[in-house]
């Protein structure tokens, strides 16, 4: 009887969280059955303090590279990296995001790992053309890639630089929704834990405090109806470079107590049955997991039309407003604030209904085990 197949999964950065309901590495072991298949989960950069969660893969290894060390050549890196495949000879390696891809890329010329797949969870990584005509010549048959989203799929085979149709797949991110809903407070609670009150309709946030997610708009869109709805409060959790920045302009705008800057808070999505509302005003965005997690909090959603959002936005029958359009997203706030309690709760619900049916985590799993499978027993050319 053959052994377990051996599957390495190669993540940038240490982030592992204590619930995996939207870890979509988590979400791929998970899909892999454990009499098949032996697990390894990789992080180039950080480790766990004591207390803090592991990955559910067999064993996890840590590098602990330097930044530098991933800089540049990354001769060093490279080849600790190779050693460590060539002494455990994977099966398959799973890269998500960019350097993990490139270095395996780099690598497999040699190490020659039956199936490696690449995942790409947003735009912009293939824009240089040093890189496209890298990639170009370093993917051979061996390399399977997914984008997060069919708008990411879309800009990889836009690149033109070996993604084909061919090797190319879209897996749409999902949520575990059950674990989700089970780590949710009811709005009385967590409005209580988060320090608001209990009788104003309330728009929320998510996501970290950077320019590309767009807050700055949501703030200022805000403040042009802060008057005609004087129980309208906003309320952003996350934590980040751009935090200052946010509360001058709260305060510039006279929206002190009326817009609340939450900070980083563990496990966020507990607190997302304290909204009325879900606003996601990202500049750009590979998928917009936090939208999806609005969506499990039975909230109605608005968001930026980008490529990778619209088709949800659309499909759970939210708004779309145009990206850094105050004007547009003010309107899109109006429209929602303007309604009833009862059908702004339909709304929610209809944005729950589409969550379900399109972005099933057992969904999810099953196309990796697929596409895994389907690698593994595909005929390779002889090089």
């Amino acid at each position: 009887m053959r052994q377990r197949y051996k599957v390495l999964q190669l993540q940038p950065d240490y982030n592992i969280k204590q619930h995996d309901f939207a870890d979509l590495a988590e979400q791929v072991f998970k899909a892999l059955p454990k009499e098949r298949y032996e697990t390894t989960m990789a992080f180039l950069k950080g480790r766990p303090e004591a207390g803090q969660p592991v990955s559910r893969a067999d064993r996890s290894v840590y590098f602990e590279f330097s930044d530098s060390a991933l800089k540049g050549m990354r001769l060093k890196a490279l080849w600790q990296l190779f050693r460590f495949c060539r002494r455990e000879r994977f099966d398959v390696v799973i890269c998500n995001r960019f350097k993990p891809v490139n270095m395996m890329l780099q690598l497999n010329r040699w190490l020659k790992i039956p199936l490696c797949i690449g995942i790409s969870h947003g735009f912009g990584e293939y824009d240089r053309l040093y890189r496209r005509r890298q990639t170009r010549r370093l993917i051979d048959q061996r390399w399977q890639f997914v984008g997060v989203s069919p708008a990411v799929r879309q800009y990889l085979l836009d690149c033109k630089c070996g993604f084909t149709g061919g090797n190319t797949h879209g897996i749409t991110n999902a949520i575990d929704i059950d674990q989700a809903e089970c780590l949710q407070l009811s709005r009385s609670e967590a409005r209580a834990q988060l320090g608001l009150p209990h009788d104003v309709r309330l728009i929320g946030a998510l996501g970290r405090l950077v320019p590309i997610k767009g807050h700055t708009y949501l703030i200022q869109a805000f403040a042009t109806l802060k008057d005609k709805y004087p129980q309208a409060q906003v309320a952003i959790i996350g934590a980040g470079r751009e935090q200052a920045r946010l509360q001058t302009e709260i305060e510039r705008l006279g929206l002190a107590g009326r817009v609340h800057l939450l900070g980083f808070r563990e496990n966020a999505l507990q607190y997302v049955r304290a909204f009325d509302l879900w606003t996601m005003p990202s500049l750009a965005e590979g998928l917009g997991l936090a939208l999806l997690e609005g969506m499990s909090g039975h909230l109605p959603v608005i968001a930026s039309d980008v490529p990778a959002m619209l088709p949800l936005i659309q499909g759970a029958g939210g708004l779309a407003v145009k990206p850094a359009d105050v004007a547009s997203l003010a309107g899109a706030l109006d429209s929602y604030l303007a309604l009833d309690d009862q059908t702004l709760r339909a709304k929610g619900e209809q944005a729950y209904r589409y969550l379900t049916h399109e972005h099933d985590i057992d969904v999810f799993r099953q196309q990796y085990l697929r596409l895994i499978e389907s690698g593994l027993h595909a005929p390779k050319e002889t090089q």
